[in-house]
């Protein structure tokens, strides 16, 4: 059977050995490196999206079991709902925030209990933290934690390259995400404040387009945090106020 039009726009290979394999909506996109050590997949997307992945994987000869790791940005379903499937062969990591979620199959804060995201029993192997470093060989990813839209939101950074994989932090255009209910907006900004302080010339989202002005973006970005958080302090105060007229 030959690939459609379709198909190749899905699965495209952004630098030597870097594929984004382009969501199936509600999934989220899924990046894999393929490293001169290891193989790795930033995030899986939801479970249901597993043979598509598999068949994507097989166009650049590897099989699901060639994957060394599988690095998850956050902790909600569009994006770790398929890592169980990698679980034999690969090492499941996440932000320890993410992780202890995930184990315990939290459905409130994964969002399995809104969303029709349902995954199985995943186990994370190793408990990531700010500043941890992978090393592909040819690639090298650099652990940010970027907590707002959840508490266990991590970037990965890749230096030499500068490039970054911002899963659900920041998108294209300097768009933030909504706040999810391990999240909340004080950390969002102090995370976006961080990543200005990164050198990036592409940024790499978990929806939608890829950025190659990710200075300009991240600027917007710092802009609606500060926003919103002006926003947030301001509606709360207004409730506030109309709670003490109550009393």
């Amino acid at each position: 059977m030959s690939e459609t039009n379709a198909e190749r726009k899905n699965f495209i290979e952004l630098r030597p050995g870097i594929f984004q394999i382009y969501n199936i909506k509600p999934g989220s996109h899924v990046y894999l490196l393929k490293g001169t050590d290891k193989n790795v997949l930033i995030d899986s997307g939801i479970v249901g999206n597993y043979p598509v992945l598999k068949e994507y994987l097989n166009q650049v000869g590897l099989r699901p079991e060639d994957i060394t790791m599988m690095l998850l940005t956050h902790e909600h379903m569009d994006h770790a709902g398929a890592a169980g499937y990698f679980a034999k062969s690969a090492i499941i990591a996440a932000h320890r925030n993410a992780a202890n979620k995930i184990e315990l199959q939290d459905e409130f804060v994964t969002l399995q209990a809104f969303e029709n995201w349902r995954a199985g029993s995943i186990k994370v192997d190793l408990w990531l933290e700010d500043g941890n470093c992978i090393d592909l060989g040819n690639y090298q990813l650099q652990v940010v934690h970027t907590p707002g839209h959840s508490s266990g939101c991590i970037c990965l950074y890749e230096p030499s390259q500068r490039l970054l994989f911002s899963g659900d932090t920041v998108f294209g255009g300097g768009t933030l995400s909504n706040i999810g209910p391990s999240g909340n907006i004080s950390d969002y900004m102090h995370s976006i404040k961080r990543l200005n302080t990164l050198r990036i010339d592409e940024l790499y989202p978990g929806h939608g387009k890829v950025s190659k002005e990710p200075e300009q973006d991240m600027k917007k970005a710092l802009g609606y945090a500060m926003s919103l958080f002006e926003d947030s302090k301001l509606l709360f105060q207004t409730l506030a106020a109309g709670k003490q007229k109550k009393l």
